[in-house]
């Protein structure tokens, strides 16, 4: 099987493109004679390359945004005919036109293409800040398949007119912790954290930092709380995409012991931060659309316990840990809770057994196979049914 993926790609900093490269890895780790080509963004590259780690060839072709789409094209022309042709969907990638749609039908009448299927990571409602999305969803039928992550992106597009039939919801795929083990000595090391920067139990906010993370209401929480500075150490980790989000830190840092890095991190560095956590702390603000958080699903194969709000991106910590959820712009309840969980702990760990086992089900192996499947029954439709041989009438 061939198959070919448009998105976002590493070394770009982007939540879909470690999406893209853990699929990758884990669906040539189920069958190592798939052939991989990703049709990436040429942010950081802009030569074609090999990725060993997973395992697929990367031509860089398109900007970020969708500014220029059309050397897609010519490089799909370049590849050759592949099986499924795979897009990883989101707005910030292509924009709001429909030019993505139609590269993909152009590759399907230039037999370039067998299948086409769209990842969409983002889907907008009708009361969305941003109109301009519900036509191109409305356009998704054009796909052989559509995949989603969550129960509310599977209905809204449902009802939006998108064939059922087309609408297949997999999970994000989770990452166990490897880490998990290490005494948090080591874990220190690796992280070159001093020790004597660390007092008591350990919170942590791991990602990029937008406007919608939510530091706002957790100051206020703090300040509700006003908790010890011995007896709580907040770390928040990650790029910032908003600078708004630096006066909140200023603010953190006057009350609670804060260590901020102000850096992009990688998967490695995330999964040693979260074994080192004693609880992980996701407050984000309420936004018009749905989503899924790859953040979240790093967090819960740490098995450590997970606060957060009742956002659309946190929907499984919510089915699963609803306890442990408050509503948005809420700082007096996310205070109850985070105190909840202090006091206690060894309550609130085996509480989250149900979130560990939905991490243990959405491993990325199980959800690889369930592309792999959905490509294997994409194709078998196109198959010419065998046709028996005739039956010679027998004589007399």
């Amino acid at each position: 099987m061939r198959v070919a993926f448009i998105s976002t790609y590493p070394p770009t900093h982007c939540g879909i493109a470690e999406y893209t490269r853990m699929l990758i890895a884990s669906l040539k780790s189920l069958n190592p004679r798939i052939e991989v080509y990703v049709v990436a963004d040429k942010t950081v590259k802009k030569e074609t390359w090999y990725d060993e780690y997973a395992g697929a060839y990367i031509y860089p072709a398109f900007i970020r945004g969708g500014s220029n789409l059309a050397n897609i094209r010519k490089v799909l022309d370049e590849i050759g005919r592949v099986d499924i042709l795979h897009i990883q969907h989101d707005y910030s990638l292509y924009g709001y036109s429909d030019e993505i749609i139609r590269i993909t039908e152009w590759a399907q009448q230039q037999e370039l293409a067998d299948k086409t299927v769209i990842t969409m990571h983002t889907v907008h409602h009708p009361y969305t800040n941003e109109p301009e999305t519900i036509p191109f969803q409305k356009k998704l039928n054009k796909y052989n398949a559509v995949i989603v992550h969550s129960h509310l992106q599977e209905f809204e597009l449902r009802n939006q007119g998108v064939e059922p039939g087309k609408v297949w919801r997999i999970p994000h795929g989770t990452l166990l912790n490897p880490y998990l083990g290490y005494p948090r000595r080591k874990l220190l090391e690796n992280l070159k954290l001093r020790e004597e920067r660390i007092n008591g139990l350990i919170a942590v906010i791991p990602g990029f930092l937008k406007k919608d993370k939510g530091l706002d209401i957790l100051l206020e929480a703090l300040k509700i709380m006003k908790i010890a500075r011995k007896d709580l150490t907040l770390i928040v980790a990650g790029e910032v995409w908003d600078k708004r989000v630096l006066e909140h830190l200023e603010a953190l840092d006057k009350v609670v012991n804060l260590v901020f890095w102000e850096r992009y991190l990688e998967n490695d560095e995330i999964l040693q931060l979260n074994a080192l956590a004693d609880i992980i702390v996701l407050p984000y603000r309420s936004v018009k659309f749905y989503s899924v958080s790859g953040m979240l699903h790093l967090s819960m194969g740490s098995l450590k316990p997970i606060i957060g709000t009742r956002v659309p991106k946190l929907i499984e910590l919510y089915q699963h840990a609803p306890r442990l959820t408050i509503p948005p712009e809420k700082p007096q309840q996310l205070a109850r809770t985070i105190k909840t969980v202090t006091r206690n702990y060894d309550l609130i760990v085996p509480y989250m057994s149900s979130l560990y086992s939905y991490a243990i089900r959405t491993q990325w192996h199980r959800m690889a196979q369930r592309h792999q499947n959905l490509y294997n029954q994409l194709l078998r439709k196109t198959r010419k049914p065998t046709i028996p041989p005739k039956i010679l009438a027998q004589t007399e």
